[in-house]
């Protein structure tokens, strides 16, 4: 994050540091070490430090979602993220419980199909709905008319660089938990303000990002397959007492349109504010033979700005002519795939259907993807695939922190308990009123939750606050159960 960038949570206005992150490694060599320079994440604006790296270059993060689709007039933007039924969830610690919305059962969604496990099949289950930007057709787009520039001045003459593969330190790992998974506490750290809540059914053993002595990003992303939220994790690591820290979080609805959640100018476990885990090419439907989803990728060159469905910029260039935050590349239609074999055939179909989301700050055309022990040798082939074959898809529009939209928060119309007075670990319905929300979570306890109600089981008083978000900033009530 950087300077500049802002909280729009309801009230305030805050400026936060730049914060560096360093890439995570690519296993072979890939030259001789270079120089990164990085601002302290103490002195914004203090000096640069200088620190050797492989030739892999440094992942910047700066603090900021967009609700507006990528292309207008094919999105529709959702406000309403409780479709699927308003079942309570229920717990049985004051801050512990199961993920499961009656205590490990679920009601029927469309996610119940995805299988359990780290790297598990989601066995046909596409993330969010067909009009998210992410699961957009974007073949038939207009060209921006900087696309030469752009690939020109700031891709540049590399080849397309699979960062993932079969050594499990390298790509984004993810879990699939379901209704039983313990939700534990998420205590946060630099972007607090700007980050979901807990608790999260994240399993003390969930897979981190470069391994559990990285110094990268250290992402960590969970499925429940039980309520059909995405849990994602930022600089994380897990706690003695089973708990997790995290710099910041994000949790999604994975029924939502993908596009209506995060304010404007906010962040998420991603620089670009995007969520990871839809990004990612899997093993799991290249095997398949189909995919139907934009991909993640990186630049080591960005403007301040951003553009739908990214929400949030991570500036590391002033020319204002560099790639904001949520450019989409194109592989050229006219590419020839037909020396490819069909798995990779199939990555560079979707290339060229749905296109690349610039998500990060990183090396040059990486293109972001989950490990995977099955991951073979035919990935090599993708590097043959020159930065030349694509095209950037028109950008527009294109935000600024100063020019983002803005509008008013959720209103809260009332947050009730009861009963308000139990003896402890008695039942308790937590009720909410509000509206032009686009998810709520309730805290300590509950969690994300879908619906108007949820069911909590304090064993000492407790006091639950409501956080009700939308694209403009967030919401909260209080309300507090006396235990007897």
């Amino acid at each position: 994050m950087g300077t500049g960038a802002f909280d729009r949570a309801a009230e305030r206005s805050e400026a936060h540091p730049l914060n560096c992150r360093p890439h995570r490694p690519s296993p072979p060599p890939l030259g001789p070490p270079v120089h990164v320079h990085k601002r302290s994440p103490n002195r914004p604006n203090g000096p640069f430090h200088s620190i050797v790296k492989p030739a892999k270059i440094a992942s910047v993060r700066k603090h900021a979602p967009r609700p507006s689709p990528f292309l207008l007039s094919l999105l529709i933007f959702s406000l309403a993220l409780t479709a699927c039924g308003g079942a309570a969830h229920t717990t049985t610690l004051s801050n512990v419980g199961t993920g499961g919305t009656t205590g490990g059962s679920s009601p029927n969604l469309a996610c119940n199909v995805i299988g359990t496990g780290q790297g598990a099949a989601l066995n046909g289950f596409l993330p969010f709905t067909s009009i998210s930007p992410w699961n957009t057709d974007i073949s038939s787009a207009p060209v921006d008319p900087n696309s030469n520039t752009i690939i020109d001045n700031f891709v540049g003459a590399v080849n397309v660089h699979p960062d993932f593969g079969a050594d499990p330190t390298y790509g984004i790992p993810y879990v699939v938990v379901n209704g039983s998974q313990p939700l534990v506490n998420i205590d946060l750290n630099a972007y607090a303000s700007e980050s979901d809540p807990g608790p999260m059914p994240v399993p003390a053993t969930a897979p981190v990002e470069g391994g559990s002595s990285s110094t990268g990003d250290r992402h960590v992303l969970v499925l429940d397959n039980s309520n059909c939220f995405l849990y994602e994790l930022y600089n994380s690591s897990p706690n003695p007492d089973g708990s997790w820290s995290a710099d910041s979080t994000a949790v999604w609805d994975l029924l939502g349109d993908g596009n209506a959640q995060r304010p404007y100018t906010w962040t998420s476990a991603d620089a670009a504010g995007l969520p990871i885990f839809p990004g990612l090419i899997r093993y799991d439907e290249v095997a398949a033979g189909k995919i139907q989803h934009a991909f993640r990728f990186t630049l080591p060159q960005t403007s301040a700005a951003f553009i739908p469905p990214a929400s949030h910029d991570a500036a590391t260039s002033s020319d204002p002519t560099a790639p904001p935050m949520g450019m989409r590349l194109r592989l050229k239609s006219s590419y020839d795939l037909s020396g490819f074999d069909p798995s990779m055939q199939a990555i560079l179909s979707a290339m060229q259907r749905y296109g690349l989301i610039l998500a990060d700050n990183g090396s040059p055309l990486f293109v972001t993807g989950a490990s995977d022990s099955r991951w073979g040798s035919d990935l090599e082939s993708l590097k043959t695939v020159p930065a030349s074959a694509f095209e950037v898809v028109q950008m527009n529009p294109i935000y600024t922190n100063s020019t983002a939209p803005t509008g008013a928060a959720p209103t809260i119309s009332s947050f009730t308990a009861s009963p308000s007075s139990v003896s402890s670990g008695a039942s308790v319905t937590l009720s909410w009123s509000t509206t032009n929300s686009n998810y709520e979570i309730v805290s300590p306890e509950a969690g994300a939750v879908r619906g108007a109600t949820v069911t909590v089981n304090p064993m000492t008083t407790t006091t639950y606050t409501l956080y009700s978000t939308n694209q403009y900033g967030r919401t909260t009530a209080t309300v507090t159960v006396n235990v007897k």
